[in-house]
């Protein structure tokens, strides 16, 4: 047994080790170094028309639905968000990824990003679609 705790805190020290130097690493936005980030978000956004009961966001969170299991396969995605906003009349779909594997999705486009928007745009009551790109941290 004291095999398997030298073991344990040899790993905890090796992890330790290891995230100390991802933090001290991890990339900045300034010229300080102050505003750093681990993790990078891709958007998807559009506005809702209230008509038919908001039809067109019901149609919004069927497609979302129908793309959910093939965006939370891209590769080391960290978490998927839908927010609507019932005043603004906005659906959003927030993407999340570590930021040291984004790039490689941004390689592919940000798969499924162009046949999700092009299906989106197909729904009567669906305006102003855009895309954006930007970093999250939790404080």
């Amino acid at each position: 047994q004291v095999s398997v705790v030298g073991s344990s805190l040899a790993a905890i020290k090796f992890v330790s080790f290891h995230l100390a130097s991802i933090l001290s690493t991890m990339p900045t936005i300034d010229e300080l170094g102050k505003v750093s980030f681990s993790v990078i978000a891709r958007e998807w956004r559009c506005k809702f028309s209230e008509d038919a009961g908001k039809l067109a966001l019901t149609k919004a969170q069927e497609l979302l639905e129908k793309y959910e299991s093939q965006i939370k396969a891209v590769p080391h995605v960290k978490n998927v968000q839908r927010i609507v906003c019932g005043g603004c009349l906005d659906f959003k779909v927030i993407i999340s990824a570590p930021a040291v594997a984004f790039p490689d999705w941004e390689a592919t486009k940000f798969e499924p990003e162009e046949a999700f928007l092009k299906e989106l745009a197909e729904i009567d009551g669906i305006t102003s679609i855009e895309t954006q790109t930007y970093t999250l941290t939790e404080m």
